[in-house]
């Protein structure tokens, strides 16, 4: 009989070379699993897969030469890389990132991650239709909130979700819906999505089915139309407003986006539950016969294909957000409340 936990990995015959001319690796979120994934390569060749269980992890950030954060249930995890460039863990991670900071914020579906220009943390309360700030009093505190949504309470109304960084600021979030009803975005998942410019409160793209992971690069917003399968593109208008243009077709729910120069890293869940069934990448995926994917592709913008790809079949079925860590080519992380945590003693190097 089959092992119903079972999970197997396979990936592009490419994907540790393309790595390693990027010179950077990849790390990955599961809440299904309760798992961060840091793929990298190997220095004798292949790829790495390092796997560490932290609490239902969410949204990830990448900052500075050494961070990277992590939504994780009930709080906000910084952890930082401990290793100098010359210093290898196991002989093999040139990269370990060790937890150094904690910020309870309590259960409030955390969803994307940043950064401010002040070093202070911003995430998206989706329980609360909400940004927000860590607090050191109470659970979080308001940062902004979509106009439409008319008052601070715990209803998840619009299913905020995604956030798009700009400078140190937030400049503009992915919401399900503009519902302002508790649940209402359920009922709007197939064209329903949003995109809103925080700065102005405009809703400046729409008709969106499950949007995610709005990233700018290069002068363009980028965004997943998850419902569809889609990465694309807002390509905006003389009025402000945009229109969604989609440029490369993935087989699964678009889900966590990292771009570095002509390359996307787009993750991919299968729509195996009944929040993601009944869209139209069900159709997609019947038109172009082919199975949802569990995983990431690799997508060469100016050919506006996969190029290198990782496949994970199995018990896993669900990824939540993706980040590349440039810098780093095999990377690891320590969970709180572990061995290695507790054993784990780093200090500054004297100048």
């Amino acid at each position: 009989m089959e092992d119903p936990q079972k999970v197997d990995y396979s990936a592009s015959p490419g994907l540790a070379t393309r790595l390693r001319e990027l010179g950077a690796s990849l790390a990955f979120s599961s809440y299904q699993s309760g798992l961060l994934y840091l793929v990298g390569a190997k220095p004798e060749g292949g790829i790495n897969i390092h796997q560490m269980g932290f609490s239902r992890p969410m949204g990830l950030h990448r900052h500075g030469d050494h961070g990277l954060s992590l939504a994780a249930d009930a709080q906000i995890l910084h952890l930082q890389n401990v290793l100098e460039p010359n210093e290898r863990m196991n002989t093999l991670f040139d990269a370990a990132f060790v937890p150094r900071q904690s910020e309870f914020t309590g259960q409030l579906d955390l969803h994307d991650l940043g950064i401010d220009t002040e070093g202070r943390s911003l995430f998206v309360n989706t329980r609360y239709n909400c940004l927000a700030r860590p607090d050191p009093r109470h659970s979080f505190r308001e940062v902004w909130r979509p106009p439409f949504i008319s008052a601070l309470v715990d209803e998840d109304r619009c299913h905020l979700n995604g956030l798009a960084m700009e400078g140190g600021r937030p400049r503009y979030v992915t919401a399900v819906s503009r519902s302002d009803t508790i649940d209402g975005w359920r009922d709007r998942r197939a064209d329903g999505g949003i995109i809103i410019d925080v700065e102005t409160n405009d809703i400046v793209c729409e008709g969106l089915s499950m949007p995610h992971s709005p990233r700018l690069h290069e002068g363009r917003l980028w965004v997943l139309n998850s419902g569809c399968g889609e990465l694309g593109t807002v390509e905006f208008e003389g009025d402000g407003k945009g229109r969604f243009e989609p440029q490369v077709f993935c087989p699964g729910f678009t889900r966590g986006l990292a771009l570095h120069g002509r390359f996307a890293f787009v993750g991919l869940s299968k729509p195996r539950y009944k929040r993601f069934e009944g869209l139209a990448l069900d159709d997609r995926l019947a038109e172009a016969d082919s199975s949802p994917w569990c995983g990431f592709q690799i997508i060469d913008l100016e050919r506006k294909a996969c190029v290198d790809w990782l496949r994970i079949d199995g018990a896993v079925a669900e990824l939540y957000d993706l980040e590349l860590l440039p810098g780093h080519l095999c990377p690891m992380a320590i969970a709180p409340g572990t061995a290695e945590a507790r054993t784990l003693i780093t200090l500054p190097r004297e100048t």
